[in-house]
């Protein structure tokens, strides 16, 4: 199982790189091998600022619906317009191509509260 050392994790297995003051976030592999095939990804939240943990989208595979929650505060700035034609991309790529949002973080300090790859990693094994 890949759990990249340099991104933060959430307990509901959102990643999260930050580039600046800007966040790239996404789905863990975990989460992407546990859903099965991804077959639609709903993020209708760009524009809006959300609290941490608020919901930011749904993701949607063959055998059921999920929702993704904001790993920090901030804006949701953008959406990763390739999952609209291929959702799939998050199962192949979780930490490259198959990002689903862009945030701009209004709190810093949150990601303090995230988990590191070796923690993340004890809470799924």
């Amino acid at each position: 199982m890949n759990i990249p050392e340099n991104l933060k994790y959430t307990k509901d297995h959102e990643w999260i790189r930050v580039e600046g003051d800007m966040a790239v976030v996404g789905i863990t592999e975990f989460a992407s091998q546990e859903l099965g095939d991804i077959v639609f990804v709903e993020v209708e939240t760009v524009g809006e600022d959300l609290d941490i943990e608020e919901t930011f989208g749904s993701i949607e595979a063959v055998k059921t619906v999920s929702d993704m929650f904001m790993p920090v505060s901030g804006e949701v700035a953008e959406f990763n317009e390739i999952l609209e034609d291929a959702p799939e991309t998050i199962n192949n790529d979780p930490y490259g191509e198959g990002w689903i949002i862009k945030i701009k973080m209004s709190e810093l300090s949150e990601l303090d509260n995230l988990l590191d790859a070796s923690a993340y990693k004890a809470l799924i094994s």
